[in-house]
């Protein structure tokens, strides 16, 4: 079977805007897929990004062109300037870590739960509270904010590492094991495509 490596930060609002397409797309072509938080502050700087207040006015000017543009396409709520960003992505991608570990409830259902909690809710995915709320919603035990701080801790530092070493350099980017990249929302139709002998 056919896998993706789904690497992202909880802080991005593509990722966010990516919805449950990809999904979708893994469901139809019967993809495993491994969720991969990642520390996007750490992987900057090792594969030639920047922080967004440090990159030119015309990039920081396109982006506040195209976030809402894109959200209004996809029929999103958005919130261009949430009032938890930036915040810790940590506790969050903990919990998706070891929630995955876990098993027994929806990753999808949780992954684009706590990105719609900080771009469309004005939540705190740092505040244990929210991040319970979103386990919850996608049946995990709350409780996994605690228990899985260790495990989350490691893995959050090795999916860095997979990621510098897989080519990554954004959120989301999506590998497929074939050696297949895709980079963006904007870029879950070619992963269709590709899966389908098209492209």
């Amino acid at each position: 079977m056919a896998h993706l490596d789904y690497y992202f930060t909880v802080l991005s609002p593509y990722a966010y805007l990516a919805g449950l397409r990809m999904e979708a797309i893994a469901n139809r072509h019967g993809l495993t897929v491994t969720y991969k938080p990642l520390d996007i502050m750490a992987l900057f700087p090792r594969t030639g990004g920047a922080p967004l207040p440090e990159r030119h006015p015309s990039r920081i000017a396109y982006r506040a062109q195209e976030l809402p543009r894109q959200a209004r396409k996809l029929g999103m709520p958005l919130t261009f300037k949430p009032a938890h960003f930036p915040t810790n992505a940590a506790p969050a991608s903990y919990a998706i870590i070891a929630a995955q570990k876990a098993g027994g409830g929806d990753m999808a259902g949780l992954v684009h739960g706590l990105l719609r909690a900080v771009w469309a809710e004005e939540k705190d995915v740092a505040e244990d509270s929210v991040v319970q709320e979103c386990l919850s919603a996608a049946g995990f035990d709350p409780s996994l904010t605690f228990s899985g701080m260790l495990t989350g801790a490691e893995v959050y530092s090795a999916n860095l590492e997979d990621a510098v070493n897989a080519g990554v350099f954004g959120s989301p980017f999506y590998v497929l094991d074939d050696g297949e990249k895709f980079w963006g929302q904007d870029r879950l139709e070619d992963l269709d495509l590709h899966l389908s002998g098209k492209l």
